[in-house]
């Protein structure tokens, strides 16, 4: 072959090799640009307890620095909607938060179901009360979870698929509270916090289930955590505060961003 003709050949296949990359990459580009995202849930989800809040959201305290906010600042989607709330049981998602959920939704993501257990009743009687009144609390709480919170679970999902069926939904838990030996020396006794722990651990199990069941994905935060529980040298999360009770158990700032959004980000 003429090197001229050879010379002119090859540079005409690099360029269309080139071409061909660069249009996949801009497909690609613009598939990820095209995004249309939507933050539901409670007060793990809005952020409360990370500070920084969005004043206009009021006393549902959604943070800045939440991870559903610091995943949108990393992938800038086409569209974001924030609409969890600390507070928020089943009930506030279906009744409250759906109305940017539509056929176009193409990512949802939640947390949900601690408040209907009835979580921040059994942190109370726990600090206040006797272990015995503890762990029986704890129970009660358990036991809602077996009994009634799959239905209101339900209700929810099938809520978030109706109105947006192609919508890939990311269910995420809730983190182990304390690490059991850890370096709290007062407040509650192990036997305290085994037993919260023991039912965090039960109602993420329930999540991950109905999240199969509905073919969700489950985002399981316990990992990021482990290390970084209350009584840990380092915890991610507020122990009891009197001046702002509302934020006990609640992740901060760097367990939004160390614990939630990697999970969130590897569930997406």
């Amino acid at each position: 072959m003429n090197l001229s003709r050879f010379a002119a050949l090859s540079s005409s296949l690099l360029l269309g090799a080139v071409l061909a990359f660069t249009g996949a990459g801009q497909a690609q580009a613009a598939e990820a640009a095209a995004l249309d995202y939507v933050a539901l849930g409670d007060s793990y989800s809005s952020g409360l307890g990370a500070g920084s809040y969005d004043s206009a959201s009021g006393s549902c305290k959604r943070s800045n620095v939440a991870y559903p906010k610091l995943w949108a600042a990393a992938n800038a989607p086409s569209s974001f909607a924030f609409t969890a709330c600390s507070g928020a049981r089943t009930g506030d998602v279906t009744g409250s938060q759906l109305g940017p959920v539509n056929s176009g939704t193409d990512l949802v993501s939640i947390t949900v179901g601690g408040n209907d257990a009835g979580f921040a009743d059994v942190m109370l009687t726990c600090v206040l009360q006797s272990e015995a009144s503890c762990v029986s609390r704890v129970n009660q709480a358990r036991g809602y979870v077996d009994s009634t919170l799959p239905g209101q679970l339900d209700s929810v999902y099938n809520a978030i698929s109706a109105k947006a069926p192609a919508a890939q939904v990311v269910v995420i838990g809730y983190p182990r509270f304390y690490q059991l030996n850890g370096s709290c020396i007062v407040g509650l006794t192990e036997a305290e916090r085994s037993a919260i722990n023991g039912a965090a651990d039960h109602l993420n199990t329930l999540l991950a289930k109905r999240a199969a069941d509905h073919g969700y994905t489950y985002a399981d935060v316990t990992g990021p955590f482990t290390g970084h529980e209350i009584c840990s040298p380092s915890s991610w999360l507020h122990s009891v505060s009197v001046p702002n009770l509302g934020e006990s158990y609640h992740p901060t700032a760097q367990g939004q961003s160390g614990g939630y959004l990697p999970a969130f980000r590897s569930a997406v």
